[in-house]
């Protein structure tokens, strides 16, 4: 394989790379926590864009639980986003862990 195909298979896998990146900026993925009292919507990128809490838990009283809740749920939404992003660099690389990716 000569210097110009290395680089023109290079350029079209970071052309690929870019895409997916995109396109997982526009997927969304849901974390929750406390049976679903509290979810988190994030973006495929590991972006939170918005925390749903049911209303029975907004008293003062349920403050420090609802904090760990809440916590949860994003740390779930982001486990989420990650294995998301995985499965399709997967798909980019046909399964290869190319390690910073992902």
């Amino acid at each position: 394989m000569n210097m110009n195909e290395l680089m023109k298979q290079a350029q079209q896998f970071q052309e690929k790379l870019a895409a997916i990146q995109n396109d997982l900026g526009d997927r969304r993925v849901s974390g929750s926590a406390g049976a679903g009292m509290v979810v988190a919507t994030l973006n495929g990128q590991g972006e939170l864009l918005g925390i749903a809490i049911e209303q029975a838990l907004a008293q003062p009283e349920n403050i420090d639980m609802l904090q760990d809740l809440v916590v949860a749920a994003v740390n779930d939404g982001l486990n989420k986003a990650k294995e998301l992003g995985k499965s399709e660099m997967a798909r980019l690389t046909g399964g290869l862990n190319i390690p910073g990716l992902f």
